[in-house]
């Protein structure tokens, strides 16, 4: 089994090259200027973030080397299985925004959503999660239908 520290080193390296390869392939497309951008800009410096983003979790592993990490810490504690409640949650969320923007509209699509998502968290409340997925819906509305013009109604029938 894979140490802490090298599995976060071979992380960083696989997002510097997943980074790296989506800039190289975003390269054979125009990328024009700042002001004139071409197909491949925004590609091309997507990956090359996430190319910075993959050096910087390995540069924080390393200045992080010397310090042992916290015995009950749940990103780095020893977890024996996946957290299935979580991924559940997780899929069941895309899944209900898949059936419920088809049946009943954005809202409550975008609602649903945040709030499957949210049984994830063993630490959620009913009030804490109903809130978020209320400032979440709001947010996405304005967002996806007014500002993107989203082809999903608001409400379905209207």
């Amino acid at each position: 089994m894979i140490s802490e520290r090298r599995r976060d080193y071979y992380a960083g390296g696989l997002v510097v090259l997943v980074g790296l390869g989506a800039a190289a392939i975003a390269y054979r497309y125009q990328i024009g200027s700042l002001t004139k951008m071409g197909p491949g800009f925004f590609p091309f410096v997507l990956g090359f973030l996430l190319a910075f983003l993959g050096v910087m979790i390995a540069a924080a592993n390393f200045l992080a080397a010397d310090k042992p990490a916290p015995a009950h810490d749940p990103l780095h504690g020893m977890q024996t299985s996946p957290d299935w409640r979580g991924w559940s949650c997780i899929i069941g969320s895309v899944l209900v925004f898949i059936v419920l923007a088809d049946l009943a509209g954005l809202l409550a699509a975008i609602f649903m959503t945040v709030f499957v998502a949210c049984w994830g968290d063993r630490t959620a409340t009913l009030k804490s999660s109903a809130l978020l997925s209320a400032g979440v819906t709001i947010f996405g509305i304005g967002l996806f239908y007014y500002v993107l013009r989203v082809q999903i109604p608001i409400i379905r029938g209207m």
